[in-house]
C-alpha cells in the first residue's frame, strides 16, 4: 500500500455515514427500486469515497460530494443492469380492478420513474432529500440555473404525466 492523502478523517467520514444511512439508503433506494441493489450500491459507493477522499478539497461539501458519488453510482447500475421494472401482480390487479384506489403517491413514484435521469435526479434530490437548489446543483456538478431550467421542465413533464393517468382513470 502507498502512503495515503485524506483530506477526510476516517472518524469524521465514519460519523457521517452513521447520520446519514437512511437518506444514503432512500436515495440509491429511489432509483434501483431493490433493497439489496440499494444496499449494494451504499455499500460500493462507500468505497468509492474511501478511494478517492483526496479529491474532496472542502469537508463543507461532504454531502454533496458523497451524494454525487451515491446518483453516479445508482446510474452505472442501471446502465450496467439495463433493469426492467416487474411489477407485482397484487399491484396489477390493483391497477386493472377498476376501483378507485388509486393512491397518489404510487401514481406520483410511478411518473417520477418515467423522467430522463437527468430530470428523475433533480425530482429525487430537491423533493425527496429535502436538499436546497444549491445543494443540487454541487451533488450534479452543474450550474444552479441549468438544474432551476430542468427542474421547472421536470416539474412540468410530470404535471402532464399525472393529468395523463387521471384522464385515464376517469374513462
Amino acid at each position: 500500500m502507498g502512503k495515503k492523502s485524506r483530506f477526510i478523517d476516517d472518524d469524521v467520514f465514519t460519523e457521517f455515514i452513521r447520520e446519514n444511512k437512511e437518506n444514503v439508503y432512500r436515495l440509491a433506494y429511489s432509483y434501483v427500486k431493490n433493497p439489496e441493489d440499494a444496499l449494494d450500491i451504499v455499500q460500493d459507493s462507500i468505497h468509492k469515497a474511501i478511494r478517492s477522499s483526496h479529491s474532496l478539497q472542502d469537508l463543507s461539501m461532504l454531502k454533496s460530494w458523497f451524494y454525487r458519488i451515491v446518483v453516479n453510482t445508482s446510474l452505472d447500475f442501471l446502465r450496467k443492469h439495463k433493469r426492467v421494472s416487474i411489477v407485482d401482480a397484487e399491484t396489477i390487479e390493483m391497477m386493472c380492478s377498476g376501483k378507485e384506489d388509486h393512491y397518489e403517491i404510487f401514481d406520483l413514484e410511478m411518473a417520477v420513474d418515467q423522467l430522463a435521469p437527468e430530470y428523475k435526479s433533480i425530482i429525487i434530490l430537491r423533493y425527496f432529500e429535502d436538499l436546497k437548489l444549491d445543494e443540487v446543483a454541487a451533488v450534479l456538478n452543474e450550474n444552479v440555473n441549468t438544474i432551476k431550467t430542468r427542474l421547472y421542465k421536470a416539474l412540468k413533464l410530470l404535471r402532464i404525466e399525472m393529468n395523463d393517468e387521471k384522464i385515464k382513470g376517469a374513462k
